[in-house]
């Protein structure tokens, strides 16, 4: 069976060195893995499997810092998504819903799912709930492409203001997510939101 560890592990090894296309890559391909994952473990809940890869992809970005290259990226995957994907169940009542077992790290890169999504749908209704600087740097950041430098001309703050307005702003992104659920719950922050370890 092919495994997508390799691949995954050396493009977040060189995004965390400060790659930001192999950051991106890595990004990109483990959502593929995610949705793949958690459609074989909650099929009837279809319409929550965005939000959970979401929630998954910002609390690996918020614990990069925590992965140590000399251990399987798998492990290191599987249990933030394990603990994501109970957390769900927790907040949902919904534990009796899970159709395969959640024991065994070596799934979560076992298949994969290609499913378009339009992930930026309803980004700005998300973003119109952050204070204008935070909105406003990650806009021209994370979604535009523009360097902190750039984005700091444009919006007259500091460029140090911009990376806080950022990881806060993110932060409260995911924070929204979670607490607001239904509220947003066709509101996906693609993966290239987080462009940029």
């Amino acid at each position: 069976m092919y495994s997508a560890e390799p691949r995954l592990k050396a493009l977040f090894i060189s995004g965390l060195s400060g790659n930001s296309a192999d950051y991106h890559a890595f990004l990109v391909e483990l959502t593929r893995h995610l949705r793949g994952y958690l459609r074989k473990r909650i099929p009837h809940f279809r319409e929550d499997i965005e939000d959970l890869v979401q929630e998954i992809l910002f609390a690996l970005h918020n614990a990069r810092h925590t992965y140590r290259p000399s251990e399987p990226l798998t492990a290191w995957v599987h249990a933030i998504a394990r603990y994501k994907l109970m957390d769900f169940f927790r907040t949902q009542a919904r534990r009796d819903s899970l159709h395969e077992p959640l024991d065994d790290h070596e799934t979560i890169f076992a298949s994969a799912d290609d499913e378009p999504v339009d992930a930026r749908r309803d980004i700005g209704k998300l973003l119109e709930h952050l204070p204008d600087k935070q909105r406003l740097s990650i806009f021209h950041v994370k979604l535009q492409g523009l360097s902190v430098a750039e984005t700091a001309d444009i919006t007259g703050l500091t460029e140090s203001a911009v990376k806080v307005s950022i990881h806060r702003g993110l932060k409260a992104l995911a924070a929204l997510v979670r607490e607001r659920g239904p509220v947003v719950s066709h509101a996906h922050l693609g993966s290239d939101v987080l462009t940029r370890p």
